[in-house]
């Protein structure tokens, strides 16, 4: 096997491993092992974003693998995690794994 193959089997096998990292949630009406991510939001940037008075901007990161996701979504368009929608604010494919910044409006 090539690096690259070893390393897209490792994408399930050891970073979406559900008895490591990996978590079980529904994307877009599918069943999926993602990772969940706030300490690295934070790291990158404030959480929360005050817009205005009760209205605030609810922020997190997503890993998530690029077999099981599909194509990679552009910044703009709506992911629906667990039934709350949120908007890609940014997307990375890092070797097989997704990482997408997401936003959604909160009162």
């Amino acid at each position: 096997m090539t690096f690259k193959e070893l390393l897209r089997q490792d994408v399930k096998t050891v970073f979406l491993n559900p008895a490591e990292f990996g978590e079980e949630h529904t994307v877009n009406g599918k069943s999926m092992l993602i990772i969940i991510d706030d300490n690295e939001l934070t790291e990158r940037e404030k959480r929360i974003k005050s817009n205005m008075d009760g209205i605030y901007k609810k922020q997190t990161l997503i890993y998530v693998s690029a077999l099981d996701y599909g194509p990679l979504p552009g910044v703009g368009k709506p992911v629906r995690i667990d039934g709350a929608t949120f908007i890609v604010t940014d997307s990375l494919n890092e070797g097989g794994v997704y990482s997408l910044h997401l936003e959604a409006n909160k009162s």
